[in-house]
């Protein structure tokens, strides 16, 4: 083989290399690991010295064959795997393939490049190195330390709470997290306060706009009202017609907002959460598909260190398109304030700022360009280019009213506050978050004030909110919990082992996760608390940076963990999930409660198993397109009877024939535009 054979993760990654790289290279995909821990047994020899066997899994075993038949007839092999610890250990794994051993890597090329472009490939292409072992040795420490903590705590919950549990190092801190929560909530009595707003407008013609205040202070000290009865007094005082209301001081500045620093991997999925509505998990997927198409810079980091090239493009970029004023004087540099940030990394923009979403054509193929696609790239786009232009200005006002009874030893102060933009800035591209002005009238200190309207508004504090995937991603990234390529996986684990699940995007914990997380913290409290976590991620970082070694660390935790896990397997009772009632009977007359199983939750007979009687849970989708259903009133295309909704274990929804058996017709989709395959139990 006289081409230069490179090896990448993806077909995607293999394409894009292939348009900039031409003839000369064989370029082929791993299709992500090939080597991995057996799944059937620990795979951790804990008696020589916690040393992992791989195995090459069932559905990767032509990929190895073809990949090793391909090593063998080549001399120099190019190792081109995404830029973090886990693609380190990828080029680790596949040299294994053909060497078996650490030692003979000679015929072994190692590149890295943050981006897919034609000069960032050629620029690696120039400076190879070998694999990065201290990269190696973190990816092997976190994946045996999960699997010891896995393997070791799942027997125990099952014999200890329910058959079929698991248990993960990290995803148990974000559940105990949400638990915690959920009971801070219940525990939440609600404070009642009131406000008092006053609408007003100048006496002058030239100030006569009518404007709101609020209630701000009484007798110099912060108004605080607590009831009804506070409030009433209050209105009665203010309402008097001997009083004035006048300005009493007038403050008016110019204000600067500069804009947010780029994207990193947590505030992306944050923003993402919040702007688009996706998923942590659709959020990642999206951007793999977008880095490997060349279109943005590696999407795991966190790090917001950008290129001197890429800052360099976009100030031209912004003056050719927005004009010289919308450049600031010097560059903008941003710093990651976490002292675990690689600074080598960057933040994640587009490569080319000159292409905007309306100008991507993703190949045709399995990616394609979809909406969300450019949804996510717009997003980028937007934030990375913002992040480089000057400043917004704002003129802000804020206005203090007094209110004067002569009669009265007690003084109300009101304030009211407007601002308006004069410069757009960076919002020309990001847009504002205050959508439109708040204007006062002109005013001077001293001029009189008409009172229009007093209005006693009733309130009460609220308990602290439930964690969303953004406000929860957000939280372990504070903690120093998880990395930049674990978000997406804690999130998506809790969710499909029902420990958690989402009420109207909001996480809430199910009954099962929080017998889990109270078996857990009573028995396990140091290993699942965040402290503990926070620092073996710390010194998974050590390892990584080559400041210790991986065999010590797992050592120095698995000694105490095993013992303690023989004691609480002796000593520990049983934990009983508790169920929720429905008011419900099931044929029998027993009352149906709500249990979780592999595939979710459903409605049992309160005794269950040995009453067998269970019902799928109609969710509000299966609800609303039943209502659909009923209102087409169709038939199936093959019998004549009436197409009903039906789901399948997993709960995925299709239509089907009310004749079955004897008619097995199926649709993923309306019978309009049917898709007649038998779906996957």
């Amino acid at each position: 083989m006289s081409k230069q054979l490179i090896i990448v993760e993806s077909p995607t990654k293999a394409r894009t290399l292939l348009r900039f790289l031409g003839d000369g290279y064989t370029i082929e995909a791993s299709m992500g690991h090939v080597r991995d821990l057996p799944k059937a047994k620990l795979g951790v020899e804990t008696d020589k010295d916690f040393e992992p066997t791989y195995v090459i899994p069932r559905a990767k075993r032509k990929t190895v064959e073809n990949l090793k038949e391909l090593l063998a007839k080549v001399k120099d092999i190019i190792l081109a795997t995404d830029p973090d610890r886990e693609g380190e250990a990828i080029a680790w794994h596949i040299s294994e393939l053909a060497v078996g051993s650490k030692k003979h890597t000679e015929k072994f090329k190692r590149i890295v490049f943050h981006e897919i472009t034609k000069e960032a490939i050629a620029e690696a292409l120039k400076t190879p190195r070998d694999i990065d072992f201290k990269l190696v040795d973190a990816q092997v420490a976190r994946r045996v330390l999960d699997r010891l903590v896995g393997y070791k705590l799942s027997p125990l919950l099952w014999f200890k709470v329910k058959r079929g549990l698991s248990a993960g190092r990290v995803q148990s801190v974000a559940v105990r997290l949400i638990v915690e929560r959920e009971r801070e909530i219940d525990k939440f009595v609600p404070q009642e306060y009131w406000s008092i707003e006053a609408i007003l407008k100048g006496q002058k013609a030239a100030s006569s706009q009518q404007f709101e205040s609020s209630l701000s202070q009484i007798d110099g000290k912060k108004a605080e009202v607590k009831n009804e009865k506070q409030a009433s007094k209050i209105v009665g005082e203010l309402e008097n017609k001997e009083n004035s209301w006048e300005a009493a001081k007038i403050d008016q500045k110019q204000s600067p907002r500069y804009p947010h620093p780029p994207f990193t991997t947590s505030t992306m999925t944050q923003t993402a959460s919040y702007s688009l509505g996706f998923t942590s998990k659709k959020t990642m997927k999206l951007a793999q598909d977008l880095y490997e198409e060349g279109l943005i810079s590696y999407h795991r980091t966190d790090s917001v260190n950008l290129a001197s090239s890429a800052i360099s493009s976009a100030r031209k970029f912004i003056k050719e398109a927005f004009g010289e004023k919308y450049v600031p004087k010097t560059p903008r540099v941003y710093k990651t304030k976490s002292k675990l940030a690689q600074e080598a990394h960057e933040a994640i923009r587009p490569t080319n700022v000159g292409i905007s979403k309306d100008k991507i054509h993703l190949p045709a193929g399995k990616v394609g360009v979809s909406n969300d696609h450019k949804k996510l790239y717009d997003l980028i786009w937007k934030r990375f280019t913002a992040c480089q232009m000057a400043e917004a200005i704002y003129d802000q006002i804020s206005l203090d009213i007094a209110v004067k009874n002569p009669t009265s030893k007690i003084n109300y102060l009101f304030r009211a506050s407007g601002s308006s933009v004069i410069f757009d800035g960076w919002q020309k591209v990001y847009g504002r978050v205050d959508q439109e002005d708040k204007l006062l009238p002109i005013l001077k200190v001293g001029d009189k004030l008409d009172l229009l309207n007093l209005a006693p508004n009733q309130h009460f504090t609220e308990p602290p909110a439930r964690y969303t995937e953004a406000t929860l991603i957000k939280t372990l990234e504070e903690e120093g919990i998880g990395r930049p390529s674990t978000y997406a996986p804690i999130i998506s684990t809790i969710l499909e082992r029902h420990y958690v699940e989402l009420e109207e995007r909001k996480f809430k914990p199910t009954p099962l996760g929080i017998a889990t997380n109270d078996f857990l913290v009573e028995n396990f409290s140091d290993l699942i608390s965040v402290p503990f976590t926070a620092k073996m991620e710390d010194q998974l970082d050590d390892i990584a940076n080559g400041e210790q070694e991986w065999k010590p660390m797992i050592r120095d935790f698995y000694g105490p963990f095993e013992k303690h896990l023989e004691s609480v397997s002796e000593t520990a009772e049983k934990v009983k999930v508790f169920t929720i009632a429905t008011g419900d009977k099931c044929p029998e007359g027993h009352n149906l409660v709500i249990r979780y199983g592999r595939f979710g939750k459903f409605l049992a007979c309160e005794k269950f198993p040995e009453h067998k009687f269970t019902k799928t849970i109609e969710s509000s989708e299966f609800k609303a397109k039943n209502e659909e259903l009923e209102r087409l009133k169709l038939k199936c295309p093959d019998s004549g009877h009436d197409v009903i909704l039906k789901q399948t274990r997993r709960g995925k929804i299709f239509y089907g024939c009310g004749g079955y058996p004897k008619c097995k017709w199926m649709s993923w989709s309306l019978p309009q535009t049917a898709n007649q395959e038998t779906p996957k139990k």
